[in-house]
């Protein structure tokens, strides 16, 4: 049925490895099948003009892909002189997803950037830096609480995300490329490792969809964000 022979509610391998770069106060390379993001956080002792002296902190994220993270080259951004759309979108849904579990007065007037650099794309790729971009937050953090930076953990419920859809007519966990491209339906699921919502973009790529199939997406999509919730667990332990 599926191109990669993995039953409807399978997900594909997934692997963290933490520690990935030298300098960045968090880091990590998630894999998710073939599509490889490279996650880092930075902590700043600054916070964006708006909430400034409010005693807030403040979590962003920027996401980029390298030239050859697909089957032909893409032109760098930077040289055309902007980010693209898909770009500024899926970076401004990593924020919001990941400051959803995050604590703001507890993290303090401090900001954290998490900076996802997709490797390589196999489909998946805004759901696999919000999960990545998770963990290497998650040990950002745990720097600040060991120098004492922070009194309480300000992380108070991970984030993960997975995508679902309707793919010759059945409902599949965690797309990749080859199904995403030609899926009826297509759908990114954001949640809290407690089950919460986040947030939920679904839409008919080339059929409509039935209630009865949105429950269907969301059941699979519970499941694939559990098992990614405790493979951050697993890499942050």
């Amino acid at each position: 049925m599926r191109p990669s022979g993995r039953d409807l509610s399978e997900m594909r391998p997934v692997s963290i490895e933490t520690g990935f770069t030298k300098h960045a106060e968090g880091s990590c390379l998630i894999k998710i099948g073939d599509t490889h993001v490279l996650c880092t956080a930075t902590i700043e002792d600054r916070v964006p003009p708006f909430i400034k002296g409010s005693g807030l902190g403040w979590v962003t994220a920027e996401y980029g892909m390298l030239p050859r993270a697909t089957n032909t080259r893409m032109r760098r951004e930077a040289a055309s002189g902007k980010q693209g759309g898909r770009t500024v979108e899926i970076q401004r849904l990593i924020g919001r997803a990941l400051r959803a579990g995050v604590d703001r007065v507890a993290l303090g007037e401090r900001q954290i950037t998490v900076d996802c650099d997709v490797l390589q794309a196999d489909g998946g790729t805004r759901c696999a830096s919000i999960t990545g971009g998770w963990v290497a937050l998650r040990l950002a953090v745990n720097k600040l609480m060991k120098a004492g930076d922070v009194i309480s953990d300000p992380l108070v419920d991970p984030v993960a995300a997975v995508s679902c859809g309707i793919y010759a007519g059945q409902p599949v966990l965690d797309l990749d490329y080859p199904e995403d491209s030609e899926a009826g339906v297509d759908g990114n699921f954001i949640m809290t490792g407690s089950g919460k919502l986040i947030e939920v973009q679904m839409s008919a790529e080339g059929s409509v969809f039935s209630r009865a199939q949105m429950d269907q997406l969301m059941e699979l999509a519970e499941q694939g964000v559990a098992e990614l919730v405790a493979a951050q667990k697993a890499a942050t332990a």
